[in-house]
């Protein structure tokens, strides 16, 4: 069962994240910041793994501890739902096209975080949301999920088509990371026999 449930609680956020990693894609994200929202859904559903996260935070100081801490939690799901990665294809890639903009993303989930997240976002805000933030949810996912994470601007003008971009490209290479290699379906995928 790839399966896991992650509560933090701080005195900034409250997080309850559940997974499925054999999923078909169903969301059911509220943490209160709509853009957020949305980009969550999106991860999910071109994932392929079913997400519910329910998020309360002090959004009265800004978005900021709710987007981060979402990601610290996504991440730690994804640990615990992986378990001892035995069988799965460990690496994904995606190159996605979303009108003006093009992001590619390469990833590892070697448990050796490192986030380069090369995105030109050319605005500071998205609607009411920091544009900054989609970097901060990625350097959180990556360093809780033990993710090498590559994100990187290919071209592009519009940050809400950027920023969609990059969770889309994120979701598609995660989809293929996690999905069991059924030429090695039991072993770890590493020459260490352990990641």
């Amino acid at each position: 069962m790839r399966r896991s449930t992650i509560t933090r609680k701080t005195a900034e956020t409250d997080i309850t994240v559940e997974i499925n990693l054999d999923g078909t894609g169903a969301y059911d994200n509220q943490t209160g910041v709509g853009f957020f929202d949305h980009m969550l859904d999106q991860l999910a559903r071109h994932s392929l793994i079913d997400m519910t996260i329910r998020a309360t935070g002090d959004l009265h100081i800004d978005d900021h501890h709710t987007v981060e801490d979402t990601g610290i939690a996504l991440g730690q799901a994804l640990v615990e739902a992986l378990g001892d990665k035995r069988g799965i294809n460990r690496y994904g890639d995606c190159h996605l096209a979303m009108d003006d903009a093009q992001v590619r993303c390469a990833l590892d989930l070697s448990g050796r975080p490192f986030l380069i997240c090369n995105l030109d976002l050319p605005t500071a805000k998205i609607g009411s949301f920091d544009t900054e933030l989609v970097r901060e949810f990625f350097q959180a996912l990556s360093t809780h999920g033990g993710i090498t994470l590559h994100i990187d601007t290919l071209h592009g003008f519009n940050s809400h088509h950027i920023a969609e971009a990059a969770f889309k490209s994120v979701a598609r290479a995660l989809r293929t990371a996690v999905e069991t290699d059924p030429r090695k379906a039991d072993a770890i995928p590493s020459t260490k026999g352990a990641l």
